[in-house]
């Protein structure tokens, strides 16, 4: 992605979270200067990357697959030691039909939020015993305390203000459904760089074209050094 177009998606995220009602903390308004004063005073890196975060799955068509996402607090993984929160969260931006790649975690459990806006939808699979979706075994949910179920990469729509609770290899993938959608997502310590199993060749974080300053730092721009 150009660093334009991040900064770009940022300002246009930034925008649709505020009209939403929803006011994210301090750090998602920092400068890069900010960040120069600030970081090493910080447990942001070690928590596993709170902040801004920006991806298009290395596919290289964020409008078409892709996610905004801000962690606003996270644990440390197992095996890392030190305190640590036993949770994480994150606030989401799905565009229409943009969507999230088909994935699963070993250890996380999710409950995904519709905070603001438009549905989500959530396309939902089991994996067979050699570990690919299975296209045969309907896929058992919880929403907000209630079961339900659906066929074998059947889809669910989450309506605003319910929830969606999405446990250890259930694969799922999701897109705003008529719009764009506000998302929370509570969960267990979040791990993206040991726990999320996508089916297709992916990229965590964008490769970026610097073709102007940056607007706000990301992610990688800050587990880089």
């Amino acid at each position: 992605m150009k660093r334009s177009e991040i900064n770009a998606v940022i300002r246009d995220a930034e925008q649709f979270i505020s009209s939403c009602g929803f006011k994210l903390p301090p750090l998602a308004g920092w400068t890069p200067e900010d960040w120069r004063r600030r970081q090493g005073d910080t447990d942001i890196v070690r928590a596993a990357g709170l902040g801004w975060d920006i991806t298009d799955f290395g596919k290289g068509d964020f409008q078409r697959e892709g996610l905004v996402l801000f962690t606003l607090r996270n644990g440390l993984p197992p095996g890392v030691g030190g305190e640590s929160l036993p949770y994480a969260e994150k606030i989401l931006v799905a565009r229409e039909n943009q969507i999230t790649l088909t994935h699963y975690h070993r250890v996380k459990t999710e409950d995904l939020i519709v905070r603001a806006g438009a549905p989500l939808a959530v396309r939902l699979n089991m994996l067979t015993s050699e570990g690919g979706l299975d296209m045969v075994t309907p896929v058992r949910f919880r929403m907000d305390g209630l079961r339900g179920e659906v066929g074998a990469g059947g889809t669910v729509i989450v309506e605003a203000g319910a929830s969606l609770t999405l446990e250890p290899y259930c694969a799922h993938s999701f897109w705003g459904h008529g719009g764009k959608t506000l998302i929370g997502e509570v969960s267990s310590v979040n791990d993206d760089m040991a726990d999320n199993v996508f089916f297709e060749n992916t990229a965590r974080f964008p490769d970026i074209e610097e073709n102007e300053p940056p607007y706000r730092l990301i992610v990688p721009d800050y587990l880089s050094g």
